[in-house]
């Protein structure tokens, strides 16, 4: 078991980083090779929407042919993102570079996968604790990713990257390689044509509600924010050191609290643990309210980062518990496509609100979010207790 934990959370390491250095380097790239500065973020858009159209058919497609089926075609379009990427930009081939940043959307929409196969590789009374450790490779691609795109980024003569998008090849290569020695459990034929629940039945049950609007929110408040962070520090003159250490530990704050995580979710019980995740985002809205200095937005995203997690971990655990074996390739491709599409449009928006409404009322944005996700985590808790004691009552008349 903790083999298989080991290898999904080096894949989630290995992909992230390459998702993270492309991310780094893809404006400033079609900045360089695009016809025209309006299409520099051309790429990363057709990346997000790429992914997002690619989770529903991708959880069924590992829902029938299992998951070392998806994650290596996922892997594969890492390979193909790099090689095709890297020869448009040496060649100067905007087109072949939009078309590489769709192959790293089929391979960012397979990554969203590892922590449930982390799931199914766990003991039940581990799960928690198995997502929580697969997420935290993503500590080691916040920094992995970045620093590749910077030592690499002028080793070709020419426009730079195009040796930075060969490494992107080689770390999906790197999570093929893996797929030889992970062992998940392969579909079985019961399992694949049991009995299912109508979906809409599945879709009204209350934990899947929270489960997925704790995720949306978690993801969505975290991009408004995080994206416009380096705008608004740079509104306030502050230096790109001051924004790059800023966002560092906030990336910190999003994957080191997965080393506990799911040990507190074991503790405690995941609604407690996400109800923590909610305070936290306050907590981060109210830090940045009480100040602009550079410890006021420091604090701020290091509480928006551990707010994340919380929430993030505790809706993927708590989604696991909705479904049965035979449903849960379309229930997961829909909690993801529905998160990601928050994702994509949070990321495309973020910079358009902040020049419209500025950086104190686009923290104020967040706050109904907020607070629908605890009122819905309350409700779900009396929810639970409710029947846990008619269960009581039923059993001991």
């Amino acid at each position: 078991m903790l083999k298989n934990i080991f290898l999904l959370a080096i894949c989630q390491a290995l992909m992230m980083s390459a998702i993270s250095l492309a991310m780094t380097s893809s404006a400033l790239v079609g900045l360089e090779i695009a016809p025209s500065e309006r299409l520099a973020t051309l790429p990363l858009a057709l990346c997000y929407v790429a992914n997002v159209l690619m989770l529903i058919p991708g959880s069924l497609f590992m829902q029938r042919y299992g998951r070392r089926a998806g994650f290596s075609a996922g892997a594969v379009g890492g390979v193909l993102a790099g090689v095709i990427g890297g020869i448009g930009i040496y060649t100067h081939d905007f087109v072949l570079f939009c078309i590489s940043a769709i192959f790293l959307g089929i391979a960012m929409s397979s990554a969203q996968f590892y922590r449930f196969a982390a799931v199914e590789v766990a003991a039940e009374d581990f799960r928690s604790r198995a997502i929580s450790w697969v997420l935290a490779g993503g500590l080691v691609a916040a920094f992995l990713g970045p620093s590749i795109a910077l030592y690499t980024r002028d080793t070709f003569p020419g426009p730079v990257f195009s040796a930075s998008f060969g490494c992107v090849a080689l770390l999906g290569l790197g999570v093929l390689l893996c797929q030889f020695f992970l062992h998940i459990p392969t579909v079985k034929i019961e399992q694949h044509h049991a009995p299912k629940r109508p979906l809409m039945r599945i879709l009204r049950t209350p934990a899947f509600t929270v489960a997925v609007l704790c995720a949306m929110v978690a993801y969505g408040s975290m991009n408004l924010l995080m994206i416009s962070t380096p705008l608004a520090m740079h509104h306030l003159d502050m230096s790109f050191d001051s924004t790059a250490v800023v966002i560092q530990w906030h990336i910190v704050g999003m994957f080191a609290p997965s080393f506990f995580t799911g040990s507190l979710i074991h503790r405690f019980g995941v609604l407690k643990i996400m109800f923590v995740g909610v305070l936290m985002l306050f907590g981060c809205v109210f830090t940045s309210l009480h100040g602009h200095g550079f410890a006021h937005f420091l604090g701020a995203l290091i509480a928006l980062g551990i707010g994340w997690n919380f929430l993030y971990v505790g809706g993927t655990t708590l989604l696991t518990e909705v479904y049965r074996p035979a449903e849960k390739g379309a229930i997961q491709g829909i909690n993801d496509f529905l998160v990601f599409t928050v994702v994509a449009f949070t990321a495309l928006g973020s910079g358009y609100l902040h020049h419209t409404v500025g950086w104190t009322k686009l923290n104020l944005l967040t706050i109904p979010a907020m607070v629908i996700v605890g009122l819905g985590i309350f409700a779900l808790y009396i929810y639970n207790l409710k029947n846990r004691t008619v269960a009581k009552a039923r059993a001991n008349p």
